[in-house]
């Protein structure tokens, strides 16, 4: 049932990105098109009949009559669901497709009810559920982590979190009232600084596999998890950034206007929406910030790592790659 097709012969490449990785651009389009919320609500039958594809295509084997369009259509929802590394389905609320559903209804919630520390300890106790999963989903692969240390890193960072909402909500109490809006912002940097390296310890531990640039593997390096992480805490930090930060001088500016204190059950689900808008755009770009494929001089590896490289390949080798994970 399957056979070579032109496309194949070729020299069509399925895992070629579409776009230039090496500009922010080329990753800004490519994370536009795997982060698409639309691929949240594709079947799991689709998702496994397009894994199929994307791997009968790797081996040059295809259903005769398959479009390149529908190939990459193909490679794109396999990119939107399934693990870079194993190759393994992710779970639902962990796939980046889900971070604009996902995170508008809870970011728009912790920016409306900021007010009273009950609700501020609810929306930041989901908020870090919620990010529990994405980082775990998103982890390096090739790095196992044990339920005790996914437990110690979730009551960490769900700690940090709740320690720098209450705190600052606390603290701004006789503050101009903007500042007390920032408050869920300052929240959710603090715990992404801790939740996302806690998450991914084993990395840094252990460190994580780097390769050549033909992909040959190395060794593992922990400088490499530690640069890769600190791209990721940048990135999700600089997602929930905008939104965040803007949106509240947006809403209380909109506040003081006669027709918004008339409908002021309304406030939550225009947040949300607004939240919507941002995520929209942030998910990709933040995503793009740095290349997915990391590089590390090999100045910059551990000693033994270096050595070891050097008296293999010599000076062929100048960078190593990893990926620096989501």
């Amino acid at each position: 049932t399957y056979t070579k097709m032109a496309t194949v012969s070729l020299g069509f490449n399925i895992d070629s990105p579409r776009w230039d990785q090496s500009t922010f651009v080329g990753r800004l389009k490519h994370f536009f098109n795997i982060t698409d919320p639309r691929t949240v609500l594709v079947p799991e039958e689709e998702l496994d009949r397009a894994k199929a594809l994307v791997e009968g295509c790797r081996a040059g084997l295809v259903p005769p009559g398959s479009s390149q369009e529908q190939l990459l259509y193909a490679k794109k929802l396999y990119d939107s669901a399934f693990h870079p590394d194993s190759g393994e389905k992710m779970n639902f609320i962990g796939r980046m497709s889900f971070q604009v559903p996902g995170g508008m209804a809870i970011t728009g919630c912790m920016l409306q009810f900021y007010r009273t520390v009950p609700a501020v300890v609810f929306w930041q106790w989901v908020n870090q559920s919620f990010n529990a999963f994405v980082n775990y989903t998103n982890r390096n692969a090739a790095s196992p982590i044990s339920l005790r240390q996914i437990g110690v890193a979730y009551v960490t960072a769900t700690g940090a979190a709740l320690a720098t909402a209450v705190g600052l909500n606390l603290y701004t109490k006789r503050a101009p009232p903007l500042l007390a809006r920032w408050v869920p912002f300052a929240a959710v940097a603090a715990a992404n600084c801790v939740n996302i390296p806690m998450m991914r310890q084993q990395e840094i531990i252990n460190g994580i596999t780097v390769t050549d640039e033909n992909n040959n593997e190395l060794g593992r390096s922990r400088r490499a998890a530690v640069k890769g992480i600190a791209q990721v805490v940048l990135s999700r930090i600089t997602m929930a950034a905008p939104g965040m930060i803007i949106l509240p001088i947006i809403m209380e500016r909109l506040e003081k206007f006669t027709f918004m204190q008339r409908i002021r059950v309304l406030h939550g689900p225009l947040q949300v929406l607004l939240c919507g808008g941002f995520l929209l755009f942030m998910v990709p770009a933040a995503c793009a910030l740095f290349p997915q494929r990391c590089s590390l001089a090999l100045a910059d590896l551990e000693v033994d790592l270096r050595d070891s490289i050097t008296a293999k390949h010599g000076d062929k080798v100048p960078y190593v790659y990893f990926n620096k994970g989501l």
